[in-house]
């Protein structure tokens, strides 16, 4: 997902967990300015969203959309029935209780289930992912492994109504002038006929499409690959696709280029492996000693251009694997600005593409869930009684609530964390 705000200071989901959202665009910023204080409440500031204040302070957002050419009839005509949904803003306050490691990120994300339908997906869309390649130089599986990771291929676009939720975040709690911006992006998507009010559907904060694009930057960066005159990420997979590959090119990626492989780093370059913004020239890295971990990955690195920057990670720190990543690995990131997302879509690309598993292996004993088996221990929790939502393989704040009531229950520490142990701990107990 295009990332744009970030209530936390890790991003440790996927698209169909709305934490996660998108790059903080400049394409409306000043609309505090413009929008008189009267009707909405100071940023930070506690405020029931009512019906009364949310009109009033969408009269005040009328100016700032007419003034981008939507018509006052128009404007009327998709703001005057919408009631404010005050869902958004305990989802807006939510902090996560603990972070997950990225090796149980890579395990939920990166999983058989997702490899084989994104090799099914690139067989169904042959030909319009070879013309995506071509113009704008984004290989198949980096493509396919956002669209899986943002949407499990289409599967879920989200079904939040997209003007109600960004009508309320815009005028109650915190980021009004960021979510102004996107509200304002979002009528005039509607208003240029690119995509219908009552499709525009999508994640509580306004992510939407098969990709999941925030409203401004569908504005910036989408494209109607399909050629029927409008750029539509809900409805036509070709335009979400060719959007996707687009914001790429935009944020850097260099067409030929690999994201970055695994290696092993001498003693020496490990305390440089904290920061992909510590870049050198690959020549400075491999006369360090940096070496990939096969002899056909050390040839690829060899015939690279030398002088091509490169930074360092090794992303639990102090034990796992270590990568050198380039600049297509920062074009990932722009896309959602997490290490743990970034590696997790280049892995997933690798994989849909064919390649092998990491060899280095994550300093944990922990036994990671896969999307299959997190849907199995939901089953079960839902059995034993307890309302965790949707049974969908993520495994949110619900199921971890239950995972402890569960642990308290046999005796163990409630952590809620959610691995092959309490896996099996209900399936027999």
């Amino acid at each position: 997902m295009v990332q744009t705000f970030q209530p936390t200071a890790n991003v440790i989901q996927t698209s169909l967990n709305p934490i996660r959202l998108r790059l903080l665009p400049a394409l409306f910023a000043g609309l505090s300015a413009i929008v008189a204080p009267h009707a909405i409440a100071a940023e930070g500031n506690p405020i029931i969203p009512t019906a009364p204040a949310l009109a009033a302070c969408l009269a005040d957002l009328e100016k700032p959309a007419l003034a981008q050419g939507m018509t006052a009839d128009h404007y009327q005509q998709l703001t005057g029935k919408l009631e404010p949904d005050a869902s958004v803003l305990e989802k807006l306050d939510y902090q996560p209780e603990f972070i997950r490691p990225i090796w149980s990120y890579l395990a939920t994300l990166v999983d058989n289930e997702r490899i084989a339908s994104g090799r099914t997906r690139w067989r169904e869309h042959e030909k319009v992912l070879a013309d995506i390649e071509e113009k704008y130089g984004v290989p198949a599986p980096v493509v396919l492994a956002i669209w899986g990771v943002e949407s499990d291929f289409g599967r879920n676009l989200g079904t939040r109504p997209l003007l109600p939720s960004l009508a309320t975040l815009s005028c109650f709690g915190r980021r009004q002038s960021f979510f102004r911006g996107e509200f304002l992006a979002a009528l005039r998507i509607v208003d240029n006929g690119d995509t219908r009010a009552e499709q525009f559907n999508g994640s509580w904060a306004g992510a939407f499409g098969h990709t999941q694009f925030m409203p401004s930057t569908f504005l910036r960066t989408a494209v109607d690959h399909d050629g029927d005159g409008h750029r539509d990420l809900v409805g036509s997979a070709a335009d979400a696709l060719a959007s996707t590959a687009n914001y790429l090119r935009k944020s850097g990626w260099q067409r030929g280029q690999p994201w970055g492989m695994e290696v092993a780093l001498p003693a020496d370059v490990l305390a440089h492996a904290d920061s992909r913004t510590t870049r050198q020239p690959l020549a400075h890295w491999l006369a360090k000693g940096v070496r990939a971990l096969t002899p056909q990955a050390q040839s690829a690195l060899q015939d690279m251009n030398p002088d091509t920057n490169a930074a360092v990670i090794r992303p639990a720190v102090t034990e796992g694997p270590a990568f050198i990543v380039f600049a297509n690995f920062d074009a990932i990131f722009a896309y959602n600005r997490s290490i743990k997302y970034a590696l997790a879509i280049a892995h997933l690309s690798d994989r849909i593409a064919g390649g092998k598993p990491f060899i280095t292996a994550w300093p944990t004993t922990d036994r990671s869930l896969s999307r299959a088996q997190a849907r199995e221990l939901q089953t079960l929790l839902l059995l034993r009684g307890h309302d965790i939502g949707p049974v969908d393989g993520i495994v949110g704040p619900a199921t971890r609530e239950a995972i402890r009531r569960e642990q308290e229950r046999l005796g163990q520490p409630a952590t809620g964390h959610a691995d092959q142990g309490i896996l099996e701990d209900l399936q027999t107990k």
